[in-house]
C-alpha cells in the first residue's frame, strides 16, 4: 500500500503489511542481542528497526509512546518495547517484546555475576575490574552531562538539582522522598510559574514530519479495539498483576522469614520499582547507599564493579540491581550452596524489577492521549527529572571517592571527603584518561571499558 508522509510532501512511502507474531517474536530477538548503550542507544535501535526500516509503527505515535514510557518507573526503553509489541499483537505481544528485551542481558549477567564472586580475587580478574571501575566513573560523569544538557533549562531547574543534590548527599534524605518532593514543586510550580515548569523534560516529535505505519493503518481500520480502556480496565489489570508481581515476594517472606535475605531483597526491589523515575543511574545512588550502608549486602567497590559489568551486557542497565541480588543472596546462602542462593536471588531480583513494566504499560497504556496533554503532570515530570540530575551528581561523587581514593573520612552532617594520603594514582589517571576518550575522542562506551580494562592489567603489573 503507498501512502504519503502527513506533511503534505507528494513522497510516496510504501506501508508494509502487518507482521505476524513470528516475524515480531525475531525482530525483539534481535534487538535484546543488540541492545548496547544504555537507553539513548536502545531507543535509537529501536527507532530505527521499527520506525525507518520497516515502518511498523510512524514516527509521531512512537514518539508518543516514549514520553509516555517517559513517565514511568522503571527502564523506559524496555517499556517501550512491551508497549509497541501491546500494540502490534496485545498482551501476548508485549509479554514477548518485555522479556526478549530483558533475557538476554539477564542471562548474561547471571554468568558473570557468578564469574565475579568466584574470581575476583584472582589477581588477573581483580586488575581487569580495576580498570572497568575508572571507565565507570567516566560513563557516569557523562551521564550527567548529557541529562544535564536537557533537563536543566532555566534558574528553577538548576535550583531543584542542587537541592536535590544536597538532599541526598548531606542530609543522606530517601531518594523516594526526594521525587515525590520534586514532583510536588513541579505541579505547584505550574500553577504559578508555568514558563518555568511547563513542558516535559524529555522532548517532543513536533519537529518532524510523521509518516503512517503498520500500527496507523491498523488504527484507522479500527483494528485495534484492545487500546480503548474499558469500564473494567483498570480494575481488571491490577487484580492480575500486583499479585503476579508481589505474590512471590509475600510467599519468600512467609517462607523465609521477614528478615531472611530474600524477603530483603523483594521488599526493597519492589520499592524501587515503584521510584525509578529518570533510569539506572538516578536510582544507583540510593540503592548503592542502601546496600552497601544498610543492608550491607556488598562492599562499595563491589557495588562499582556491578555497573562496571552492566555496562558490558545487552539490555537495560538497571540490570546491575541483579549483580545486587546475586551478590546479596550469594553472601547470605545459609544452608544451600551460594551458586544456588546468587541464581535465586538474582532471579528474585529481576522478577520485581521487571514484571512491574509490564504492569505499569497494560494499566496505563490505553489512556496515553489524557496522561501525555496533562501539563500538570508534565511540570511534575520535568522537575523530576531536574531532581535527577543532582542525585546523579551525587552518584558520581560517590563513585570517584571510592575509585580514585582508598579511604573516606566523614566531617558531620553526613559529609564525606577523601583522605588525600590514600590517593590511588593509577586510579585517577585510569579516569582521566577515559574521560578524554569518551568526551574528547568520542570513544564509544564498549571500547573506553575494554580500553580501560587492559590498561588497568598493565598498571597493575607493574
Amino acid at each position: 500500500m503507498t501512502m504519503f508522509a502527513k506533511d503534505g510532501a507528494a513522497r510516496p512511502v510504501e506501508v508494509p503489511a502487518a507482521p505476524s507474531f513470528r516475524e515480531a517474536t525475531r525482530l525483539w530477538t534481535k534487538i535484546g542481542l543488540l541492545s548496547f548503550g544504555g537507553p539513548a542507544g536502545q531507543i535509537a535501535l529501536m527507532y530505527k528497526e521499527l520506525v525507518e526500516e520497516r515502518r511498523w509503527i510512524g514516527e509521531e505515535r512512537f514518539l508518543h509512546a516514549l514520553n509516555y514510557c517517559m513517565l514511568l518507573p522503571g527502564p523506559e526503553a524496555q517499556q517501550l518495547a512491551i508497549y509497541i509489541g501491546w500494540l502490534l499483537h496485545r498482551t501476548a505481544g508485549g509479554l514477548v517484546a518485555g522479556t526478549l528485551f530483558v533475557l538476554p542481558g539477564a542471562l548474561v549477567m547471571l554468568g558473570l555475576s557468578s564469574f565475579y564472586m568466584l574470581y575476583n580475587d584472582v589477581p588477573v580478574v581483580e586488575a581487569l575490574f580495576f580498570g572497568v571501575k575508572a571507565a565507570v566513573l567516566a560513563v557516569v560523569v557523562e551521564a550527567v552531562i548529557r541529562i544535564g544538557k536537557r533537563a536543566l533549562k532555566n534558574r528553577a531547574m538548576i535550583v531543584i538539582a542542587v537541592a536535590a543534590f544536597l538532599a541526598i548527599y548531606a542530609g543522606k534524605l530517601p531518594f523516594p522522598l526526594i521525587v515525590l518532593a520534586a514532583a510536588f514543586i513541579g505541579w505547584i510550580g505550574n500553577r504559578f510559574a508555568p514558563g518555568l515548569f511547563s513542558g516535559s523534560a524529555h522532548g517532543n516529535g513536533s519537529a518532524a514530519a510523521d509518516i503512517s505505519g503498520v500500527v496507523d493503518l491498523m488504527f484507522e481500520r479500527g483494528e485495534l479495539g484492545h487500546t480503548m480502556p474499558t469500564r473494567w480496565h483498570a480494575v481488571r489489570t491490577t487484580a492480575i498483576w500486583l499479585p503476579v508481581w508481589l505474590g512471590p515476594v509475600a510467599l519468600i517472606a512467609a517462607l523465609a522469614g521477614p528478615t531472611s535475605v530474600w524477603a530483603q531483597l523483594g521488599g526493597f526491589f519492589s520499592l524501587m520499582a515503584v521510584v525509578t523515575f529518570g533510569g539506572a543511574y538516578a536510582v544507583l545512588a540510593y540503592v548503592a547507599q542502601a546496600a552497601v550502608t544498610s543492608f550491607g549486602w556488598l562492599s562499595a567497590g563491589q557495588m562499582v564493579d556491578g555497573l562496571g559489568l552492566a555496562e558490558t551486557t545487552p539490555g537495560p542497565l538497571i540490570l546491575v540491581l541483579q549483580f545486587v541480588g546475586f551478590a546479596a543472596a550469594y553472601r547470605h546462602a545459609g544452608a544451600i550452596s551460594p551458586l544456588l542462593a546468587g541464581s535465586l536471588g538474582s532471579a528474585l531480583t529481576l522478577w520485581v524489577t521487571f514484571v512491574p513494566c509490564f504492569f505499569w504499560i497494560f494499566l496505563g497504556a490505553p489512556y496515553i492521549e489524557q496522561l501525555r496533554q496533562n501539563k500538570a503532570l508534565a511540570a511534575a515530570l520535568g522537575a523530576i527529572t531536574a531532581a535527577v540530575v543532582g542525585v546523579i551528581m551525587n552518584l558520581a561523587l560517590w563513585f570517584a571517592l571510592h575509585v580514585v581514593f582508598g579511604k573516606v573520612a566523614s566531617v558531620g552532617w553526613g559529609v564525606e571527603v577523601p583522605v588525600l594520603s590514600s590517593l590511588d594514582w593509577r586510579a585517577a589517571l585510569l579516569s582521566a584518561a577515559a574521560m578524554v576518550a569518551m568526551f574528547r575522542l568520542k570513544a564509544g562506551m564498549l571500547p573506553t571499558l575494554a580500553g580501560s580494562a587492559l590498561a588497568g592489567l598493565a598498571l597493575l603489573a607493574l
